[in-house]
């Protein structure tokens, strides 16, 4: 852990230290909203439709997909279909954010996943934008942008001076072979004013190879940079005059990575969790002064993400695997410090219920309630599912 780097970044949250007394364990209620995915390859929410609901979409192995949010308990969540074999292979990642202002999201993809061919583009890895139709439950207008070989994962941000772009990461780097060879090239896309014509990009050395995630890390509006994880751990990249760069800022060094993300402590800093190796057993926290490993008894631990689900004032964890641990168990785990320091944490698991092998995870407010639910995509247990916070506030 780079602790010069933590404490500049913390320097720059305004949190006021919150005191929380929580009496309950968590309790999130599953929903299965979908029983008959191919493999769920990649999760996003946002408002489609510009309802004021917050739907969910989905990056599946053939289909772009999004789920329509009833408004109402027990309703149906309807599936729409996007796009469709929108190139040989599957489909790999996607990306939905408000990005025009117009309540209603944009949405980019990644497909053609190939992750074993790293000399030709042709074979490997493609980028679409998606055109809506005045009927957003129709077809979208697929638009093809530059690619490298083995895209995998991609993220819409907006800098500090309101501009948006899309950021897109490679698994591989060009010609790469298990990890050796060129490094991986991070590529940022500009937004046209018409989004059919040229998007003019910056491919960005990363100096790292294989990566697997990246996380933008935006707090109270202001956007900070993108942590990178990968083979030699996690990178911190910075967009300046020139353009997007390497800090040479490490989060995490010499440890494979194979997911980010950051939270908020209750004591005006962040905390980074991460999965360890890539596709790996075990989940650490990395906080000011300490890397603790809450968990080693992950198979393939793929999803992860942060937020305040409990309502204490500080960020909980929550992380999902994919393939059976020891125990013989798939499922999604949260973990809660149990003081504003983040010197312990306590596990809870989520509604089992449900079986749920976790592709990938994501939080947002899918019932306007003030908390933040749950939606997970299994792989090998083909179901799309909604925890619903069901905390008493």
């Amino acid at each position: 852990m780079n602790t010069p780097l933590t404490l500049r970044l913390a320097s720059l949250l305004l949190f006021s230290q919150v005191t929380a007394v929580f009496a309950q364990n968590p309790t999130f209620k599953a929903e299965v909203i979908d029983a008959k995915i191919s493999i769920g390859y990649g999760l996003a929410t946002g408002d489609v439709d510009g309802d004021g609901r917050l739907d969910v979409l989905m990056a599946d192995q053939k289909e772009i997909v999004w789920y329509q949010n009833p408004g109402s308990a027990g309703s149906t969540w309807v599936r729409h279909v996007l796009a469709a074999n929108l190139t040989e292979r599957d489909n790999v990642c996607i990306a939905a954010r408000d990005i025009d202002g117009d309540g209603k999201v944009e949405v980019a993809v990644g497909a053609q996943w190939n992750p074993g061919e790293t000399r030709n583009a042709n074979e490997s890895g493609a980028v679409f934008y998606l055109i809506p139709p005045a009927d957003r439950t129709a077809r979208w207008e697929p638009v093809r942008l530059h690619h490298e070989v083995t895209i995998h994962r991609m993220h819409w941000v907006q800098d500090s001076d309101g501009a948006f772009q899309l950021m897109v990461l490679p698994l591989h780097g060009e010609g790469n072979e298990k990890g050796e060879g060129k490094a991986v090239q991070l590529i940022a896309f500009d937004v046209p004013q018409n989004p059919k014509g040229l998007w003019a990009y910056q491919l960005v050395d990363t100096g790292m190879h294989m990566t697997h995630n990246m996380e933008p890390m935006e707090v109270k509006g202001a956007f900070l940079g993108m942590a990178v994880a990968g083979k030699e751990g996690v990178q911190v990249f910075l967009k300046g005059v020139d353009g997007w760069a390497a800090s040479g800022n490490w989060m995490v060094l010499n440890q494979g990575v194979g997911e980010i993300r950051t939270g908020k402590l209750g004591t005006s800093q962040l905390f980074t969790t991460t999965i360890e190796p890539m596709h790996g057993n075990s989940l650490v926290v990395y906080t000011k002064d300490a890397r603790a490993v809450l968990t080693d008894r992950l198979n393939q631990g793929h999803a992860l993400v942060t937020g305040d689900f409990l309502g204490l004032g500080r960020d909980q964890i929550v992380m999902g695997w994919r393939e059976k641990n020891p125990a013989e168990q798939v499922g999604v785990r949260l973990y809660m410090a149990s003081d504003p320091a983040g010197s312990t944490w306590q596990e809870y698991a989520l509604d089992e219920k449900v079986n749920m092998a976790c592709e990938d995870i994501r939080a947002a407010d899918l019932d306007g309630d003030g908390d933040l639910d749950l939606v997970a995509a299994g792989r090998a247990t083909k179901n799309v599912v909604i925890y619903w916070n069901k905390r008493i506030p």
